[in-house]
């Protein structure tokens, strides 16, 4: 039986002159109908409210719709946008790619459909640019957070953060929220043991960075649920439930990062002055 590589992913951008400090991914998939209007609301928002550079990065997990063509007009269109085309599909994939080809500081994604407030992009990332943290959340579920989403989503998002809890020993508070980030060179060491490359991609690298000691920081958010969102929820449930049985007992993940996340520990988990 043969093989098929899929062709390397496309980029593109407009020149830029010095590296950014932090990279927003969007991954995207058929959303023609919302990308312009997110990425240029993303776009306007940091170029008022960050005191630094950023690049917005729309990874396009293979879309068969005008998404190319929308995002490729926008990278030209606009300063700091990148468009980033991958051959197949997933989200986890999609993120790994991005994050792995940055050269920012600190690497973020954001759904396209921007559930999460934007006020919270720079309480996220400052804890990274400090080297107070190696990872940042935002989180629905703390006490400061103000979340608008139907009864059945809060249920199964809260019966899911208590089975990584139960299951997984996991500490932080909220797999799921669309809204991450991470120091670039933590990425370089933990993403090549992660796994998934779908919707499980965000708990396998949050539980793997605790096994391994790094800290996680939490940002509670504002956010309202999307009602057109097109996941899933049965099948991306079954899928994470493989995933938690999977990694419950994968003890040589940690094993395959250790040495080099050894290098990063000392220098990247500082308390901020």
């Amino acid at each position: 039986m043969t093989e098929t590589t899929a062709p390397p992913p496309t980029r593109v951008t407009r020149l830029e002159r010095r590296s950014p400090l932090l990279e927003v991914v969007i991954p995207v998939y058929n959303e023609e109908a919302s990308l312009a209007g997110s990425v240029r609301r993303v776009h306007a928002f940091v170029r008022r409210e960050l005191p630094f550079d950023v690049r917005i990065t729309v990874a396009d997990n293979a879309s068969t719709d005008r998404t190319e063509e929308i995002g490729r007009g926008l990278a030209d269109d606009l300063p700091g946008v990148a468009y980033l085309r991958l051959a197949q599909k997933g989200r986890g994939r999609a993120l790994r790619t991005a994050w792995l080809a940055s050269d920012a500081t600190v690497v973020a994604y954001m759904d396209v459909d921007l559930s999460t407030d934007l006020s919270a992009l720079l309480p996220l990332v400052a804890p990274l640019l400090t080297g107070h943290s190696e990872l940042a959340i935002g989180t629905r579920l703390h006490r400061d957070s103000h979340v608008v989403r139907g009864p059945k989503r809060e249920f199964i998002s809260r019966c899911y953060n208590r089975l990584l809890r139960t299951l997984l020993r996991a500490r932080f508070s909220d797999a799921q929220c669309g809204f991450k980030a991470i120091r670039r060179d933590t990425a370089g060491s933990l993403l090549p043991a992660v796994v998934d490359q779908e919707w499980f991609f965000d708990t396998e690298l949050l539980v793997l960075a605790e096994r391994m000691g790094l800290r996680v920081h939490e940002v509670p958010v504002d956010w309202t649920d999307d009602p057109d969102s097109r996941v899933d929820i049965v099948d991306t449930a079954a899928k994470d439930l493989r995933g938690m049985w999977r990694i419950r007992s994968a003890r040589a993940q940690v094993a395959a990062v250790a040495s080099a996340t050894d290098q990063l520990v000392p220098t990247t988990i500082r308390e901020a002055a």
